[in-house]
């Protein structure tokens, strides 16, 4: 089995106008990361920037859509509802639900996009313009609302675990959203089934200076996007050392393991897909290793 993995860095990234049904769309463009150009099967990631005034189509697709608010406001409009996204705030849009992006602010505004299956260029991208929705006033998510079930917000101090209180908790509509703290690193999911998607998920990583996870893969495919730090990332064998802006992409049965490469924290937006299955989504080569030594050293069992 060949693996694959990919990473790209943000001083080198490439600027175009968004191709297929929603070429048209006004001040929009995107740096293609991960898309059907490479070994992916599952992922589709790309960095959407957007101009003020800047707006697109109605539009729908047949892959599931998440997004991740890097810098200015954008609004994200869909039948029922316009929400206004900021730096920190993310969001999921179900397969065929119409929706469309607009800048009504005065800033350019950035965001990660993950598309998950790969949309594929032979069928336009998977994506179809359908019917205007009607303007409607846009307004910021209210993610301690438990009527809110596509958006939320995440900080770096929601990283920190020493700032766990119930009061700061309660920025979120429920508990799912509780840290997972293990070996110098912190997790917190994002987007995931608890929140309705069943192909994708999106969460963040923070690991302290002393933080390390060993070599293993998954049977999912991953994707990295630096936000804070620099950390020294292998995968398959290769080591790079990762700042903020990089985007490193591991395919399935590619072995990868991280290290903090400098004095403070290093913090990472991660997706998956498809998602983790219920037992067995990290396979760690110590273990396997183990096993080896002992069966070569005579071990039955």
């Amino acid at each position: 089995m060949t693996t694959h993995h990919l990473v790209r860095r943000a001083a080198e990234a490439v600027w175009s106008p968004v191709a297929g049904p929603l070429s048209g769309a006004k001040g929009l463009q995107a740096w293609s990361v991960v898309d059907a150009s490479t070994a992916a099967v599952h992922t589709g990631f790309a960095v959407g920037r957007l101009n003020p005034g800047g707006s697109m189509a109605t539009h729908v697709h047949s892959y599931e859509e998440s997004l991740y608010v890097l810098e200015g406001e954008v609004v994200v409009q869909t039948p029922g509802e316009a929400v206004l996204l900021r730096p920190g705030d993310y969001g999921w849009i179900p397969i065929g639900v119409p929706h469309l992006l607009r800048n009504v602010g005065d800033l350019e505004t950035r965001w990660a996009r993950m598309s998950a299956p790969t949309p594929r260029v032979s069928h336009s991208l998977d994506t179809y313009v359908v019917p205007e929705l009607p303007p409607a006033e846009p307004a910021p998510p209210d993610v301690r609302d438990p009527r809110t079930r596509r958006y939320g917000h995440i900080d770096r101090e929601n990283m920190d675990p020493a700032l766990q209180t119930q009061e700061r908790l309660a920025v979120s509509a429920s508990m799912r959203t509780a840290l997972l703290v293990y070996s110098g690193i912190t997790v917190k999911m994002m987007i995931d089934s608890d929140l309705g998607a069943v192909l994708s998920t999106m969460f963040m990583v923070q690991y302290e200076p002393h933080g390390v996870i060993g070599g293993h893969d998954h049977p999912f495919e991953e994707t990295y996007l630096i936000l804070d730090g620099s950390v020294e990332a292998t995968f398959d064998g290769t080591s790079y050392v990762l700042t903020p802006g990089d985007v490193a992409w591991a395919g399935v049965g590619s072995v990868h393991s991280f290290r903090p490469a400098g004095d403070g924290p290093v913090r990472w937006l991660e997706t998956q897909a498809p998602q983790p299955p219920g037992r067995h989504s990290y396979r760690f080569a110590r273990d396997w290793d183990y096993l080896l030594q002992r069966l070569q050293a005579g071990g039955s069992s």
